[in-house]
């Protein structure tokens, strides 16, 4: 559930541990729409633009049957000085030595799930999946492809793409991508062609954002049975999980403002970490029943860092349904920081860098957290220092138009924040209670 930032390929913000806002996931904050807590280890947030489950080793040893296969998983880019961690187009053991990309793969393609983690904006991440899907489908071909970018309840429409019914134009739409994930589909069609082109199922793990909403507002037992889409109570979290939460919540403005200390036992928090927890158990159940369909296919997951690493999101909950041969892959950044590259993180990492693209310029962003409400698209909250604060939104402020244009949803807002261009103005048609106000966002010219 994407980061609701109002620019092109809006994001959902989960987060880095001390970090406000962080790209693979959602702001800082109780909400269980804004985002998984993914946080992609080094990455500097862009706001408002819009652990392993199987502790097996993975041997060195190279097979022969494999070994084209370890081609299309190795990049060729060569290790740089500023890549000590991880040199491009290699793999590591987090916390361990590099691994044979042959082995990983061997290792891959006997599990039972596999998870691929991205940053969700990031290309060269979703680049890196497209790499991986293609070696394990030479490999296990029965295969089932699972993505957090789709809620439970347009799973018809990935069936009939998968099977050639709809264009791209009509799969977006019926799969209502620009409501529910918001992020720059060009980001993900390559995934989403060669699952059709293979005729590969796609599954839609996720959950609607109001069932994470509500069980942050009322908590897991508030939410009525029949209401919670059929996801069941998730596993307990380990202690590691509800400390690592903890730090990050213990950052978050929300908390210091609100005057609730930052401990274990606030009811708040609790609720934070049930949102999360159950947000992680929906992808594990549906994970989960993919393993059962005929043939035990091998079911891959796409989702952000965030509910993967250190094994605390999704391979916990998998575990606790008793799936223990997982297999956790995660992209690392040219540039991360080494201290970040722990053992546990996953059961490898492949070092990737996204090449510089000359003459490009950051796309508008307007800094707010949207959702979309009856009236027309609520400001849930404006980023200190953004264009939206600079105009004078706030957050409960209503944008009824733009650009005289009626804002009827949270899409419609990021469209045409997409399109504008730096140095423009847009104009706004906000209501504020009882007011009805025009404010102005002005997007700052290039630099020069």
């Amino acid at each position: 559930m994407p980061e609701a930032y109002a620019r092109p390929g809006l994001r959902r913000a989960p987060a880095g541990a001390g970090r406000r806002v962080r790209r693979d996931g959602v702001p800082l904050a109780a909400r269980a729409d804004a985002g998984l807590l993914g946080f992609d280890r080094p990455r500097r947030p862009q706001p408002l633009r819009a652990g392993a489950a199987s502790r097996q080793p993975l041997h060195s040893a190279m097979r022969p049957r494999t070994v084209l296969l370890a081609l299309v998983l190795a990049l060729a880019a060569p290790a740089r000085g500023d890549e000590a961690c991880v040199p491009v187009g290699t793999w590591r053991a987090p916390g361990g030595a590099p691994l044979a990309a042959a082995d990983v793969l061997r290792r891959a393609t006997q599990a039972s799930v596999v998870l691929l983690g991205e940053t969700h904006d990031s290309a060269e991440h979703h680049r890196w999946q497209l790499q991986v899907l293609a070696a394990l489908h030479t490999q296990r071909p029965n295969m089932v492809i699972g993505f957090e970018s789709f809620p439970r309840r347009v799973q018809g429409a990935l069936d009939r793409w998968v099977a050639g019914e709809l264009s791209e134009a009509d799969f977006l739409a019926q799969s209502d991508w620009r409501n529910v994930w918001r992020m720059d589909p060009q980001l993900y069609l390559p995934l989403f062609h060669f699952a059709r082109m293979n005729r590969i199922p796609m599954l839609a793990l996720n959950v609607d954002s109001g069932l994470t909403r509500a069980i942050t507002q009322k908590g897991y037992d508030g939410v009525p049975p029949d209401r919670r889409e059929g996801v069941g109570r998730p596993a307990p979290p380990t202690d590691a999980y509800v400390d690592w939460l903890l730090s990050i919540w213990a950052r978050h403005e929300h908390a210091g403002a609100q005057g609730a200390p930052a401990d274990r036992d606030n009811p708040e928090f609790r609720r934070f970490v049930e949102s999360q927890q159950t947000w992680d158990r929906a992808m594990a159940e549906a994970l989960a029943a993919a393993t059962r369909r005929p043939g035990a296919p091998l079911v891959v997951g796409v989702m952000g860092v965030g509910h993967i690493r250190q094994g605390f999101g999704v391979p916990h909950q998998l575990r606790a349904l008793g799936l223990t041969h997982v297999v956790s892959l995660l992209p690392w950044d040219r540039g991360a920081a080494c201290a970040e590259l722990v053992a546990g993180l996953a059961d490898a990492v492949f070092g990737v860098a996204a090449p510089a693209a000359p003459g490009a310029t950051d796309r508008p962003r307007l800094g707010v957290y949207l959702e979309t409400v009856p009236e027309g698209v609520r400001i849930r909250e404006v980023e200190p220092g953004s264009v939206a604060d600079a105009a004078g939104l706030r957050a409960g402020d209503v944008v009824v138009e733009m650009a005289a244009r009626p804002a009827r949803e949270a899409g419609d807002l990021a469209a045409v924040v997409a399109r504008q261009a730096p140095g423009t103005w847009l104009p706004l048609k906000v209501k504020r209670g009882a007011e009805t106000l025009e404010l102005v966002a002005k997007f700052p010219a290039p630099a020069q």
